[in-house]
């Protein structure tokens, strides 16, 4: 059947995410292999049109990957209008974010997009609904569950090796310098509130489909915030004020096949890390446990646990680390953005399956509000199931 040309408004791809994971890693790793294979005998070929505010930051862009010079648009409005393109891609600010989609969406255009979705639970499902309505494909950016050390923890979880599941403890972050007298690994939007920034805002969204996805829906969610660095300075070298939360400490009750599971997670942009990994979740089960990290997951089963005693008078006498076991991969695991982008793609060129759409970000955008909202009235509060 030969090759089938998708055109793909990506905006916001002059942004780190945008640009390294969505644009280099995925669109362009996909073309750099010939195309997505759809199968009988059909090729389907990603074309980006780059979308944002700096012309001469998109022209640059286009030229360091030979793209062609029509492919580049400062005129949101002009590349929706446009019926060559079939798909929108959002990786802006979350601020400019739900107002971009519901033009995109109006315009009849399939949606793929970062999360979150909208600013409140409401705008997103307002978005979803739109989607819906107008009979457009959508889809949510939700890597995670994509990343080698989470599929073989779902491996594992699919093989019942952990009996009933009890506990999940996630630890998250790494410091991000100040700005000052090392340039900052963030852009300073993250550290306002006012532009949509959080670290609440930004990482509860994941937190929400990875616990729902590998353990059970979050029924509740009880959060404590801080802003641990109140001041930092900016890309132009200039100081300001911290307005949102740097950190998060979160604990979720999960409606568990089994019974409910409590999960404990740890989000900071102010920690040192002292882990293999820069996000590690360890699962802790009836027959055994295991730690699971960006790519590899270790083990440790019920036959082999050791015996340890509490004896604070004794130096340990052997390494805990080094009673656990590596799950080998068992397959080629691609990089995780790029992964689901050809799912989405697939999704919209032959119909497949495809569950992480704009309700199921909509899920995120309530965990990143209840969470805020828990932590400012200091209680717990119960998740309910999103009305449809």
């Amino acid at each position: 059947m030969g090759q089938r040309v998708v055109r793909i408004a990506m905006n916001g791809v002059t942004g780190r995410m945008g640009y390294r994971q969505h644009l280099v890693r995925s669109i362009l790793a996909l073309r750099e292999q010939g195309g997505l294979d759809l199968g009988d005998g059909e090729t389907l070929w990603p074309e980006p049109v780059l979308v944002g505010r700096r012309e001469y930051a998109l022209r640059e862009l286009a030229e360091r990957h030979g793209l062609d010079a029509d492919a580049v648009h400062t005129d949101l409005d002009a590349v929706l209008a446009d019926p060559s393109v079939e798909i929108y891609f959002d990786a802006q600010v979350t601020s400019a974010r739900e107002d971009a989609l519901g033009r995109a969406i109006a315009a009849g255009k399939h949606i793929y997009t970062e999360k979150p979705t909208a600013v409140s639970a409401k705008a997103a499902l307002a978005l979803a609904a739109q989607a819906e309505e107008q009979g457009v494909r959508h889809g949510v950016v939700q890597d995670k569950i994509f990343l080698p050390g989470l599929r073989k923890l779902k491996r594992l979880l699919d093989g019942g090796f952990f009996g009933q599941v009890l506990s999940v403890r996630g630890e998250f972050g790494y410091w991000v310098f100040e700005g000052d007298w090392q340039e900052a690994q963030r852009p300073s939007w993250n550290y306002r509130a006012e532009d949509g920034g959080g670290i609440v805002v930004d990482m509860f969204p994941h937190w929400e489909y990875v616990l729902a996805e590998l353990f059970g829906r979050v029924t509740s969610v009880q959060a404590h915030t801080a802003t641990h660095i109140p001041r930092r300075v900016d890309e132009q070298g200039r100081t300001y004020d911290a307005t949102a939360d740097d950190a998060a400490y979160g604990i979720f009750e999960l409606a568990g096949p089994h019974g409910p599971i409590v999960a404990q997670i740890n989000s900071s942009w102010a920690v040192r890390v002292n882990r293999d990994e820069l996000v590690e979740f360890q699962v802790d089960g009836t027959e055994g446990s295991a730690v699971a990290g960006l790519r590899s997951c270790r083990v440790q089963h019920r036959a082999s646990t050791p015996k340890p005693v509490w004896n604070p008078d004794l130096p340990v006498g052997t390494s805990f680390r080094e009673q656990w076991q590596e799950v080998p991969d068992n397959a080629e695991y691609d990089n995780g953005f790029k992964a689901q982008w050809g799912l989405f793609l697939r999704h919209v060129a032959r119909g497949e399956p495809y569950h992480w759409d704009l309700r199921a970000g909509a899920r995120g955008v309530q965990l990143a509000e209840l969470g805020l909202r828990s932590a400012a009235e200091g209680r717990r509060l119960d998740v309910p199931e999103l009305p449809r």
